[in-house]
């Protein structure tokens, strides 16, 4: 839906709250919007921080990344929605959130510590940008969500569907394994 879509009065009576108190709260219609996409991105950046993947060797812990974002991407459908959005609109509303970069370098300094390890013991090739590798595990598991619908109605086959959902896993996960192998 968005916030274009999104209506001040059935967000209010879906959280059992009025109006007045979101207004209060948020000051406006894109400040409550804000907070949303500020609570989504943190809720991503906390569980990735919670798999500790600094005390894992690295490829195992590259498997569990890319595992978690697969399966993230899989479940938190209104996450792929929401920030699918954001994206049409030009990122207008995250270019307000004061902590939006220092909250999402996370996962880039733990991809950039991961590799480092890894190619410290000889597992990863030298020269991987935790950026563009970030980009590429990102990209393969939130476009087979974001693009299910014209996917499906194109070549009869849902990308986000039951049956592909375990192929298309393991598939990312060697794609992005052998990527960053020596």
């Amino acid at each position: 839906m968005g916030l274009g879509g999104a209506r001040v009065d059935a967000i209010a009576e879906r959280t059992s709250t009025t109006k007045r108190m979101l207004y209060y709260y948020f000051g406006s219609k894109e400040g409550l919007y804000e907070a949303v996409i500020e609570e989504a991105y943190g809720k991503i950046r906390a569980l990735e921080q919670a798999l500790r993947l600094d005390t894992m060797a690295p490829r195992d812990a590259l498997r569990l990344l890319v595992e978690f974002t697969f399966d993230f991407h899989d479940t938190q459908r209104d996450f792929v929605q929401l920030i699918a959005g954001e994206n049409i609109s030009g990122g207008k509303h995250a270019e307000h959130l004061h902590a939006f970069k220092a909250r999402n370098s996370s996962v880039v300094k733990t991809i950039r510590d991961l590799i480092e390890r890894g190619t410290a013991e000889n597992v990863f090739r030298h020269g991987i940008d935790p950026f563009d590798l970030h980009l590429m595990i990102s990209s393969l598991c939130f476009f087979r969500i974001s693009n299910r619908h014209t996917f499906a109605m194109a070549f009869g086959r849902d990308p986000a569907g039951p049956r592909s959902r375990s192929r298309h896993r393991a598939m990312i996960v060697d794609a992005v394994l052998r990527f960053v192998a020596c």
